[in-house]
């Protein structure tokens, strides 16, 4: 059975832009946070198998213009320097 977010929410990041972030495992755990490949893709469940979840905690986020994230598709706003801004506003 795949596990539930202790924790999930769009959360705005500027650009037009909102992020998909769930989390899972342990709130208080080491935090891993997993980027998908792309582009377009989204995050997978499946990556949560790579993890304890018992003992750690895994933040997955769609990145800009992808996954569950919005606007889907969208490249205006999209590039390097925005996606280590968004993991910084996460962390």
């Amino acid at each position: 059975m795949p596990s539930l977010p202790f924790d999930q929410q769009d959360l705005p990041v500027g650009d037009g832009h909102t992020l998909y972030v769930a989390q899972y495992g342990q709130p208080d755990g080491p935090a891993a946070v997993v980027l998908h490949g792309g582009p377009g893709s989204g995050t997978q469940p499946s990556v949560l198998d790579w993890f304890d979840l018992s003992a750690q905690r895994v933040v997955l986020f769609d990145q800009r213009g992808a996954g569950q994230s919005q606007p889907q598709g969208e490249i205006a706003g999209n590039d390097s320097a925005a996606l280590v801004a968004d993991i910084e506003r996460i962390r």
